[in-house]
């Protein structure tokens, strides 16, 4: 594995990948995310779905030069300039059935969590969770990247509102999918020493059996990105195997997310608590970048790279291409974290397909 030290912005998915993936380095081979910015995440849409109904609202892909989710709006931005836009309530049609088992909602296992709900316009919502969350936080504060407000009690109730909904929906669908044989297996309860002992049982076929076949993959790459003989592939699809598995490898069950994860990673009583585990809660703008939401993600991948915390960072751009489907890659110019400023949708696996191992 490089020894360069990378800061990746991430879905709740995607985050709680990465953090199994550091935590059972033995297993996966580790990564070089060494800070880990999460996203705020209701659900994420399915492209062939969402081709679908574009063609009966009468626009092409090839005519969309990138989607965005603001301010509760699904949004389209079409090359000839026009923009077509719906609230996201109404995405149902092309809202990707597998993330309807997730009920995190605020990555709660990330160092900071980022979204707009609960915050007024140009601000964001931010979640300190861990320490090194908070020192990174604070030295922002300090050297003027961010200026902090604490989160009002109103934007805390409308944030926990949201959340519970998730968790509420959710859980009735992970539950009727338990109840017909379809396995959830990351939203039952397993100590650390079980979950090491079964995924030791494991491989790609008990992947494809307990989570890719049974509806439950969310395409976060972090199963390609581990395996050690580059076997398994997502080309925007499912993830395959090319060949055989080696001798007694279990990379691929232990970092993804959407098998067994542990009571010490996720405690059993944490859909009790709508934010997940956190240290402080504050709205934030960033002034000197300007993006959605106050740029604040980007004004924190901006101090991390000038103060040399990380070497890299994980960013979305353009698909040369296909401009309408979003690219991840890695970067260590500032002036790629600002031409990337703002959110974008996107189902390519963000952060792993473009770290070095």
């Amino acid at each position: 594995m490089t020894n360069i030290k990378t800061a990746m912005v991430g879905t709740p998915c995607q985050i709680l990948a990465a953090t199994k993936i550091n935590r059972y380095e033995e297993e996966t081979g580790g990564s070089p995310i060494d800070v880990k910015i999460g996203l705020f995440c209701m659900e994420n849409f399915s492209y062939s779905y969402l081709e679908k109904y574009l063609k009966e609202q009468g626009i092409e892909l090839y005519e969309v030069k990138e989607f965005r989710i603001d301010k509760g709006q699904f949004i389209a931005y079409l090359i000839d300039g026009n923009i077509f836009k719906i609230p996201i309530a109404e995405t149902e049609p092309f809202t990707r059935k597998n993330c309807h088992i997730c009920t995190d909602y605020t990555s709660d296992v990330s160092d900071i969590s980022v979204g707009s709900v609960g915050s007024d316009e140009n601000h964001s919502t931010v979640i300190v969770r861990s320490m090194k969350g908070k020192e990174i936080l604070d030295d922002c504060v300090e050297k003027g990247y961010l200026t902090v407000e604490p989160l009002s009690k109103k934007g805390q109730n409308l944030l926990e509102l949201i959340a519970n909904k998730k968790i509420s929906k959710n859980t009735k669908t992970y539950k009727k999918r338990e109840a017909v044989a379809r396995p959830v297996l990351s939203k039952r309860s397993i100590s650390e020493e079980e979950f090491i002992e079964e995924c030791k049982l494991c491989q790609f076929e008990n992947l494809q059996n307990d989570v890719i076949s049974v509806g439950s993959c969310v395409l976060c790459g972090a199963c390609e990105y581990v395996c050690p003989i580059d076997a398994i592939q997502i080309n925007r699809r499912k993830p395959v195997l090319k060949g055989k598995c080696q001798e007694d490898c279990h990379a691929c069950y232990f970092a993804c997310p959407r098998t067994f994860v542990s009571d010490d990673i996720y405690p059993a009583d944490i859909d009790e608590k709508p934010l997940g585990n956190y240290l402080e809660l504050y709205t934030v703008r960033a002034d000197s970048i300007i993006g959605q939401d106050g740029g604040v993600v980007s004004s924190i991948l901006v101090y991390l790279l000038e103060n040399g915390i990380v070497d890299k960072v994980s960013i979305v751009g353009e698909d040369k291409d296909a401009p309408w489907r979003p690219q991840s890659y890695l970067t260590s110019s500032i002036q790629d974290v600002i031409a990337a400023a703002g959110t974008k949708y996107s189902t390519t696996t963000i952060g792993f397909k473009a770290l070095e191992k």
